[in-house]
């Protein structure tokens, strides 16, 4: 396992749907990048019984909370308490890359 690592190196698109890539996983946290390109939205859902937060790394998103929409930039944390409905629409004229962490994680 790498303990260190550049977030760019895990960075990538998926023409389709937004780009997701897991940096590390244990039985406490899920640790990952989502990255979408203009206009990408990721749908809002929850996570029973996991709190989750983004971390806006580039770009620029459009943040769904519960009830709750706001748009955020680079070095601005979001975070969704367990069993709260969240989304993220990518705003702007470039690639959104969010530092990802969920915990404890989903179960595959």
């Amino acid at each position: 396992m790498a303990f260190f690592g550049d977030y760019r190196d895990f960075t990538g698109a998926d023409a389709g749907k937004y780009f997701k890539r897991t940096l590390c996983r244990s039985d406490a946290l899920m640790l990952g990048l989502n990255c979408l390109e203009p206009g990408q939205v990721q749908a809002a859902h929850a996570h029973d019984g996991a709190d989750k937060f983004y971390f806006v790394v580039e770009g620029e998103g459009r943040f769904t909370v519960g009830g709750e929409t706001r748009e955020a930039g680079e070095g601005v944390v979001v975070w969704a308490p367990a069993g709260v409905s969240h989304g993220v629409e990518s705003m702007g004229g470039r690639r959104l890359v969010l530092l990802v962490g969920i915990a404890p994680p989903p179960q595959p």
